[in-house]
């Protein structure tokens, strides 16, 4: 039997799923206009635990959504991640939080492209097909009308926040928009983190950084 405590802090969401053997214990998650994720994050761990009738010492492992999204927002759910595993002496292990966002949408056919604001007509951005295999490497790219030639006669299925920004340039029956799924949630993490807690496809505790793909960028 493995708890698991998955934390996903990557973008305007804090969200934390407490999961038994991959299947849902207890969530809680909030996605606000501004980033309160320092001060919801320990109150949302401490809630599924409580939730699920555990303690800290029952975890088997944390998972933490890696990136990429917002610099603080990552720093701030894989620096409580690492305090966790350290203090308990527990595995860490990350998640890919495309992946997250993409397993919020449920297709039969084309490709699932979740879209990571990243400002400007940037985003982050990754493609996966119907059973969430990645078939593109995550990348921050600046999207134009051009920027997915070559796929025609394939439904584009596009998610996140930074999917809306791009209805002007990306348009056409072949695109299709999922303007319910914004933001990636730990809630999805569950069956991806025992997968990994069985294998121990883990990561160093000590070494591991989030994966931020663009450097940070400090506003006034």
């Amino acid at each position: 039997m493995a708890f698991i405590l998955n934390i996903e802090t990557a973008t305007k969401n804090c969200s934390v799923c407490l999961a038994k053997d991959g299947i849902r214990v207890a969530v809680a998650e909030y996605a606000g206009e501004g980033y309160t994720h320092a001060e919801k994050l320990h109150v949302f761990i401490e809630d599924v635990l409580q939730k699920g009738n555990i303690t800290f010492k029952d975890l088997s492992s944390i998972a933490v959504s890696m990136g990429p999204g917002s610099y603080t927002g990552l720093r701030i759910g894989v620096s409580a991640a690492k305090g966790l595993c350290y203090a308990l002496g527990i595995p860490l292990i990350a998640i890919d939080t495309l992946e997250l966002l993409a397993r919020r949408v449920k297709v039969d056919d084309g490709v699932i492209i979740p879209m990571i604001d990243a400002r400007r007509m940037e985003a982050y951005t990754a493609i996966f097909n119907k059973e969430y295999v990645k078939l593109r490497d995550t990348k921050a790219e600046v999207v134009d009308a051009d920027t997915y030639n070559g796929t025609e006669g394939t439904t584009i299925h596009l998610a996140g926040d930074g999917a809306p920004k791009f209805r002007e340039v990306l348009s056409g029956d072949r695109f299709v928009y999922h303007e319910e799924v914004v933001y990636p949630s730990a809630a999805e993490m569950a069956p991806l983190s025992y997968d990994k807690h069985k294998k121990s496809d883990t990561v160093d505790v000590a070494y591991f950084e989030p994966f931020y793909l663009k450097d940070f960028i400090a506003g006034k």
